[in-house]
Order: structure tokens, then sequence, then C-alpha cells
């Protein structure tokens, strides 16, 4: 199902054995525009140090309580490597983690999630990691050692610009609870036109980011954009809301999570 990023703020975390914290934020993947890790906020108890939760490491999300189920214990997060919070979360340190808890690299393969297109087929694959790591699988290239993570609660509230204007800030992200990849941005227009409201656009429709400029742009004009169907917060976001979405502005629809994939890979937005 599509659902609000917004919305997993504050959601409790909970491993095999106790509450571990609560969601402070959300850091994605600028390239592939999906979600890498859910950064805990865990009190006093672990104090100093960055706390990542990666969606492979999601036993199930409980939407009506507001609670995410880990497969790992307390220990285990406790023990496992974590950077603290002055240091950037690299790479380097996401391999690290991935070899701590015995799942793939999200980079080392072909599918959204390393081998696989979510991180629940991603699971099923585990088996193969330490043969992959022996034959050097792996392994980091010179050119992956960039730091690709964007927080959520950094880009939210960046200038939205169509392609003769500004038109909007961001207001939140929907995705994909499946693949955890970003799908949608919702754009509040209130404070760039009279009678703002609040649209969707895929992000298939986005030619870029400028990250020191605080800027998404849109392939789209300010009066399309303008004219587009009001996004109501309180209404599922499904397949039918999604064709009528792209009918309105005039773009096939993507069959496949994987074409979009193919389509980010070819143009980064970095």
């Amino acid at each position: 199902m599509l659902r609000s990023t917004d919305e997993l703020i504050g959601y409790r975390l909970q491993t095999t054995d106790d509450t571990l914290g609560k969601c402070q934020d959300l850091l994605f993947d600028d390239r592939w525009w999906t979600i890498r890790h859910i950064l805990a906020n865990t009190g006093s108890w672990m104090t100093g140090r960055l706390v990542l939760i990666s969606p492979l490491m999601i036993l199930k999300p409980d939407w009506e309580s507001k609670i995410i189920f880990l497969n790992v214990s307390t220990e285990e997060v406790e023990n496992g490597p974590a950077p603290s919070d002055d240091e950037p979360v690299s790479q380097e340190h996401e391999r690290k983690m991935a070899l701590y808890y015995g799942y793939p690299n999200y980079w080392a393969g072909e599918g959204l999630w390393g081998p696989a297109p979510t991180p629940a087929a991603a699971e099923l694959m585990a088996a193969k990691i330490q043969d992959q790591e022996e034959d050097g699988e792996q392994g980091l290239a010179p050119q992956e050692q960039s730091n690709h993570l964007r927080s959520f609660k950094e880009i939210k509230g960046y200038q939205i610009h169509a392609k003769d204007g500004e038109i909007g800030h961001v207001d939140d992200f929907i995705l994909d609870d499946e693949t955890w990849a970003l799908r949608h941005v919702v754009v509040d227009t209130a404070n760039w036109m009279p009678g703002g409201k609040k649209v969707l656009l895929s992000l298939d429709w986005a030619d870029g980011v400028s990250w020191s400029d605080r800027s998404l742009s849109m392939d789209l004009s300010k009066e399309l954009i303008k004219n587009g169907p009001e996004f109501d917060p309180e209404k599922p976001v499904n397949a039918e809301a999604e064709t009528r979405l792209y009918d309105y502005y005039g773009r096939p629809i993507e069959q496949t999570i994987s074409k979009r994939i193919q389509q980010q890979i070819a143009n980064p937005f970095i």
C-alpha cells in the first residue's frame, strides 16, 4: 500500500524483547528515492549514538497501533555498529551494518534492495551473503564511497520549482510500504498562490534536486500544477487514484517499479 512518510515519525520501534524507541527521522537514498534507514530516538539509554534501523530488519508494521515490529533483539542493536552523532552515515558504515546483521548490501545488485525488489525478498537471500563476501562481491568500488543518504526532515520544506517558476514546497512523500520506495511528493502551494492547496506529484516527473538551493524541480508547468486535483490525506492513494493522477497530467503511468529504477540509475539526482 501507499502511505504517508510523515506519518511514520513517532512510530514505536519494538524489538523481539523490548521497546527500542521511536522513529525520529528517515534516511533515503537520493539516487533511488528509497528509504534505507529509520533513525531511532532511544531516549537516554543510547545517548551519543545514531541508532539506525534498516527496513530489512522490519518483521512487520502495525499501521493501526503505530508500531513497527523488528526481527532483532535490543541487545543485537545495542552491540551493533553505529556512527556517533557527529559522523555521517557512510556507505562503509552501511556495509558493516549489513555484515553484522547478515543482510545484503542494497547497492550490490540489480534490484531495489540489491539482489531483490523488496526487503522481505532480500531477507530470503541472506544466506548468500557469506559466499558473496568471500568472492569479493560485497566490496566497495571507489566511486561508491560517496554518501547518498538524505534526511526526510531535511528535505521537508524544500521549494518546488515548476518549469516556469516556484509553485510550492515539499510537505510530505508517499511511500510504497512493500518496497519502501518514495513514489510521490505532496506539494503545499498555499504560500505561492491565492487559495492554495496540496497536490500530489509523481517523482517520475522530477527533473532534479538541488541540495544546495534546497529545491526540487518538476517537469510540469505552474498552471498545470495549480489546476491539478487537490490531495486529500484522508483518502488512500491507491491504484485508481494514481491512474487519475497520471491521466490528468497526461503522463503514462509506470507499470513496474523496476522501470522507474532503471530511469533513476541513468539520471540520478546528484
